[in-house]
């Protein structure tokens, strides 16, 4: 047995997800919810009613301290300058080699006060690189991973469901946008109009010794509203329908923001990490670029699949696939020469020994099938 194998971190409501029949698997060194009976009912009822996700594997950081904004400005890729209080941003940090550290979101809590929101998968990366650029800043930093859960309550009942345990106008907070403020009796939740299924809802920021009292309230709404705990499989199956990207998959440390079509967060106006190397490959042109991509014939499209054209020769690959409930056909997110790039280009997917028939098509899926 190898002594270096760390041991999978549970989270705080493991014990509550058991007792409700759920799949349990590891993932980014979580013990995590894949399913509760059906990943396929569970995305079908986030998409049309509303599902909760208990997604506590998630990293926090607090920044603050008289540079805060400089520092987040230098190592993120958006432009935190067009934050306020109240407000959140979608950004990534850029390497030193064009690549991508992680896809983040930033909210400015207070004046000087930013939280970092970051992927599981990278919050030992993360933290080492912004410690390391922290030197050169007067801010402080603190990782409150261990200490915040987090559960996203997404469809289109999920306003009207969460309005019945707060205080807070809900219909106030704008997408991108958070309060703080009581849920189900517990004070200081910040309740952020986000989440990665494209259904809407929101996502809230709890203590873990308030989180099984705050789960246990929306299961139990005092609206009776059906709300089922949904796990990653249909988390997957949601945001792939999207077009959202998973790091990992689709990002990683080898792809550039512009390759993977994330320009729009990509702001040349101030100076970030290695902004100089990615200016330059804008102005040079990218060679290849993240696409959406829907199945045609039958076949479901996985991660490391080749794509093909006409003449059969290899244009690209898939990074994330599967099937899409809500079309009810394969579909996934891959790189192809830009050439091959442009929506509803005809392309072929090899699986297993057959050339499959797909198209290229425009993101978000859902909506361009």
């Amino acid at each position: 047995m190898n002594e270096a194998i760390t041991m999978t971190k549970l989270l705080t409501l493991n014990q509550e997800h058991e007792i409700l029949g759920a799949k349990m698997v590891p993932f980014a060194g979580y013990n995590m919810p894949l399913h509760y009976g059906s990943a396929v009912d569970e995305h079908h009822h986030v998409r049309n009613h509303v599902g909760m996700f208990d997604v506590s594997h998630m990293g926090e950081v607090i920044v603050k301290g008289p540079q805060a904004i400089d520092f987040v400005q230098w190592i993120s890729s958006n432009d935190a300058s067009k934050l306020k209080i109240g407000k959140a941003q979608y950004s990534c940090l850029p390497n030193n080699t064009g690549g991508i550290i992680d896809d983040l979101i930033v909210y400015q809590l207070e004046e000087q006060t930013y939280l970092l929101v970051i992927n599981a998968s990278n919050i030992e990366k993360d933290w080492a690189w912004m410690m390391r650029h922290a030197e050169d800043f007067d801010v402080e930093l603190e990782n409150i991973s261990d200490e915040i859960s987090l559960l996203a309550i997404q469809g289109p009942k999920a306003v009207e469901l969460l309005q019945s345990l707060t205080p807070a106008d809900l219909n106030e907070i704008p997408f991108y946008h958070f309060n703080i403020s009581e849920v189900a009796g517990i004070e200081d939740i910040i309740i952020s109009a986000t989440g990665y299924t494209g259904a809407g809802g929101f996502e809230l920021y709890i203590p873990n010794k308030n989180v099984a009292h705050i789960w246990e309230a929306i299961l139990n709404n005092p609206l009776q509203i059906d709300i089922k705990p949904a796990g990653l499989a249909a988390r997957d199956s949601l945001r792939l329908e999207m077009g959202y990207c998973l790091y990992g998959n689709d990002i990683n440390d080898e792809t550039s923001p512009l390759e993977a079509g994330l320009g729009w967060i990509t702001k040349f106006s101030k100076k970030f990490v290695n902004s100089d190397h990615l200016l330059k490959q804008k102005e040079e042109g990218i060679t290849k670029k993240l696409v959406g991509i829907s199945m045609i014939e039958k076949g479901i499209p996985r991660q490391g699949y080749t794509i093909v054209n006409e003449l059969n020769e290899e244009i690209g690959i898939i990074t994330s696939g599967g099937h899409s409930p809500s079309l009810n056909k394969g579909i996934g997110l891959g790189y192809v020469q830009k050439e091959y790039a442009k929506a509803g280009s005809e392309i072929g997917i090899q699986i297993r020994n057959k050339v499959i028939k797909a198209s290229v098509s425009k993101l978000p899926l859902l909506e361009h099938a």
